[in-house]
């Protein structure tokens, strides 16, 4: 009893409100608090695909060092490029089309045909979240211009003239705003997700 009683002051300057906390935090990194395990690291060369919680549109000084003259001036000042003359027009690979600032998706190449326009178009998007529709009136009469929600990307325009028989919307898009990203290396870029809509198609 006289060693415990000893031992009294030694703990009471003991500063475990210091200690404690570092305690918690190294418990929750090794993951035992809660029962909770370690998340894991993506296997080395696999990125992570798109996540809104984490993305933060760079400012336009960042975005002129990432982007070519002609992405920068499409995607962020609703420039057109040229017809016939840009990089997805004529694309028929497998695949999807993410934002070229953000990488959120918005087109399959599974609802892509040939307008004939020389733009990529599309019957609909892949993800309806990530598209924003609103009135342009930059012409003589307006238009419906089409924008990744998250990125603010200017994409292109959507028009009512698309194939009645695929719901008859065109969706012409700018190749300049778009990063096409084939089948065969989704899941090594974090999009595994949407392997899934290329198999359903061919059964």
């Amino acid at each position: 009893t006289k060693k415990n009683l000893r031992a009294i002051p030694f703990l009471m300057g003991f500063p475990f409100h210091k200690v404690f906390p570092l305690l918690i935090l190294v418990a929750l990194q090794q993951g035992v608090a809660m029962g909770t395990s370690p998340k894991e690291a993506p296997p080395k060369g696999k990125k992570m695909g798109f996540d809104p919680q984490h993305f933060h549109k760079p400012s336009r000084e960042e975005l002129k060092k990432k982007l070519s003259p002609l992405e920068f001036e499409v995607t962020q000042e609703e420039g057109t490029e040229r017809a016939f003359q840009n990089r997805y027009w004529d694309n028929h690979e497998e695949g999807i089309y993410v934002d070229i600032v953000s990488g959120e998706p918005l087109f399959s190449s599974l609802d892509k045909y040939d307008s004939g326009t020389g733009w990529p178009s599309f019957v609909k998007p892949l993800e309806e979240k990530n598209i924003v529709t609103k009135k342009d009136f930059h012409l003589f009469f307006p238009r419906e211009e089409v924008r990744s929600r998250h990125a603010d990307s200017h994409l292109g325009h959507v028009f009512d003239d698309g194939p009645r028989e695929r719901g008859g919307r065109r969706y012409c898009m700018n190749s300049s705003s778009l990063r096409f990203i084939p089948k065969t290396k989704l899941a090594e870029e974090g999009y595994e997700q949407y392997l899934t809509i290329f198999s359903r198609e061919k059964k």
